[in-house]
């Protein structure tokens, strides 16, 4: 049968895209005072629902929390050509390790005490290339490695340390995915 490609049923992807080998952790937290203002990084922080976190500027929404995957920054740093790369010039709110940011952006998943939604990926902004962020070449050094979004569904508090952990998918109308087991 050439040329013909067979798929896993959508159950099946469904169960795949659910399952994690092991939940995340918070490496690094950080929040915004003001639009352009420098990352203050903090070791714990709250947010209500609907909101963002405490201390930042965002004011909710699709993009009230920044996520960045921990194990990117070392690329980041060699494709910008730096030894290493602080996540506060990557201007996220929250740096992850041990779970994939990307298989988060259509599901809900626990930070700490705080229940997410992930709204879709975080795209650099031209600020990477100024000087003192990541310079000349900063923002393509960044393309793919932006991390994500996230709404805020349940408030509480963050801290570094705190466990990431998968809840469920959503579906594109924002309903949790109903999903069978019988593959």
């Amino acid at each position: 049968m050439s040329g013909v490609r067979s798929s896993a049923p959508a159950a099946a992807l469904s169960v795949l895209r659910s399952t994690f080998g092991r939940a995340g952790r918070v490496e690094w937290i950080g929040v915004r005072p003001g639009r352009r203002a420098v990352l203050v990084g903090v070791d714990s922080v709250c947010a209500l629902k609907g909101g963002a976190l405490e201390g930042d500027h965002a004011r909710g929404g699709r993009r009230a929390v920044t996520l960045i995957q921990h194990e990117h920054l070392p690329a980041i740093a060699a494709l910008a050509g730096r030894g290493s790369v602080d996540p506060a010039l990557l201007r996220r709110n929250v740096c992850v390790s041990g779970i994939n940011l990307l298989a988060l952006r259509d599901a809900r998943f626990r930070l700490g005490g705080l229940l997410l939604e992930g709204t879709g990926p975080c795209a650099p902004c031209s600020r990477m290339d100024e000087p003192g962020v990541l310079g000349s070449g900063g923002f393509n050094a960044m393309r793919g490695h932006g991390g994500i979004t996230a709404h805020v569904v349940e408030g509480g508090r963050v801290s570094v340390g705190d466990a990431v952990t998968f809840i469920e998918l959503i579906a594109a109308s924002g309903a949790p995915v109903q999903r069978s087991l019988g593959l």
